[in-house]
């Protein structure tokens, strides 16, 4: 099998709830204290993964990570009974379902040594968010163990936070040739913090063994921060030789175009102007939280080849100015060809779009374990295993109820003995 490209999303974890615990994530605070339904967010996942597969896409998975975390409560001096509710619900928070939060993948491509280098990302700006790396990062030595075509790395120590793909783009005429890829950091958000430091990229670069040439470090705009795009694939998204971005998205934006431009000739920006989208609409709406992908032989083309299709959430649509741009592009001749909504709308209130729960590795699929990929036969046991055992409501309050505890923790057990990943991943 040749090297392609794999979207591994999150699966929605059992203890999805609205706690509010993201500074800066205006979903997030706008349900704080709503009632979440883990069940549906899971399967709504999983149907995003369905259609994927049913486009002729590459389809992973990671799993959800064991909760409470008890181990980092430990380490704060508590535990769930005791915790204050601020700390148990970060304790209990299901956010590593968004994969794009996982790691920074570089192909090997793009590589001095050959291999597809991930690092993992520290997170260490959300409390919430900060102890997820030493599981995450288990999942990814176990997916990605072959050492002839992977390096797995460690953690960019803090204080420089990194938040992994979400902050990265890559871009190339092919997923399997050399790219170009581009780290973007903040400086400012306003009220709201700036995650990705640009230490923290410039060490992942170097880390990956990445040529300075071929490697662009971007700021991301104040405005963009402070309008609620706490990361940059909030802004922008890129897929190939495609950059679909806003036209507030990066501090200079004209510097970035020419660099990129030098760097990739053959790339196409598609900029989506202010004046007909603006970025609260595109905030709201996560037009560009989408997947932005290539679609296998057969499907619409352009005068350069197959054409791309847009995954996005169904809130797009429902959003006026965003959808009458989106069927004006589609209307000319652009290289995205298709619009596809989606309904992810439990992972959408606590802020998350389709691009949020995947992270995206170009690889060879026979040099990854198995059981991280999936069709959808495997899709449908999992979503047997969530109708049974996910939880159908949580609300903030029940996060210490020592029975909905139990309920998670045989949720995750279940799964983990399904997958048979219990003799590898231990809670």
């Amino acid at each position: 099998m040749s090297v392609r490209e794999i979207n591994f999303d999150g699966i929605i974890g059992p203890s999805h709830n609205y706690a509010g615990l993201s500074l800066g994530n205006l979903a997030s605070a706008r349900n704080a204290g709503a009632v979440a339904h883990p069940r549906a967010a899971a399967l709504q996942g999983l149907e995003k993964m369905r259609g994927n597969i049913r486009l002729g896409l590459a389809q992973g998975i990671f799993l959800p990570q064991w909760r409470p975390d008890v181990a980092w409560l430990t380490k704060l001096g508590t535990d769930v009974g005791d915790a204050d509710p601020h700390i148990r619900a970060a304790a209990m928070s299901a956010s590593s379902m968004w994969a794009a939060n996982a790691a920074t993948v570089s192909p090997a491509s793009d590589t001095a040594d050959g291999r597809t280098h991930l690092t993992v990302a520290n997170l260490v700006t959300m409390p919430h968010r900060s102890h997820e790396w030493p599981q995450t990062l288990a999942q990814l030595r176990i997916a990605f163990s072959d050492a002839r075509a992977f390096s797995v790395h460690d953690p960019i120590p803090a204080p420089f936070g990194d938040e992994g793909a979400a902050n990265h783009m890559r871009l190339a005429e092919r997923h399997d040739q050399p790219g170009v890829e581009v780290f973007v950091y903040g400086r400012s958000g306003g009220a709201f913090p700036a995650r990705q430091h640009r230490e923290a990229s410039k060490a992942v670069a170097r880390i990956h063994g990445l040529n300075p040439a071929r490697t662009l470090f971007v700021e991301q705009s104040e405005a963009a921060i402070a309008a609620g795009a706490f990361h940059n694939d909030v802004v922008a998204v890129a897929n190939e030789r495609v950059l679909f971005t806003h036209e507030q998205a990066f501090a200079d934006k004209d510097a970035f175009y020419a660099d990129l431009r030098a760097a990739l000739p053959c790339v196409e920006i598609v900029e989506v102007p202010a004046s007909a989208v603006s970025l609260a609409d595109a905030i709201k709406s996560y037009l560009f939280n989408a997947q932005l992908v290539t679609l296998p032989d057969g499907g619409p083309s352009t005068s350069l080849g197959t054409g791309m299709a847009l995954i996005l959430p169904t809130e797009a649509r429902d959003t006026p100015a965003v959808w009458t741009w989106l069927e004006q592009m589609i209307a000319g001749n652009g290289p995205i060809r298709r619009i596809i909504p989606v309904d992810v709308r439990q992972s959408m209130a606590n802020g998350g779009g389709p691009a949020c729960l995947r992270l995206r590795v170009v690889a060879d699929p026979l040099d990854i374990d198995p059981r991280f990929l999936v069709d959808e036969a495997q899709l449908d046991n999992i979503a047997q295993i969530v109708s049974q055992y996910w939880p159908e409501s949580i609300a903030p309050q029940d996060l210490s109820d020592t029975r909905l505890i139990a309920r998670i923790e045989q949720s995750w057990l279940t799964l983990v003995d399904h997958l048979q990943l219990s003799g590898d991943l231990s809670p």
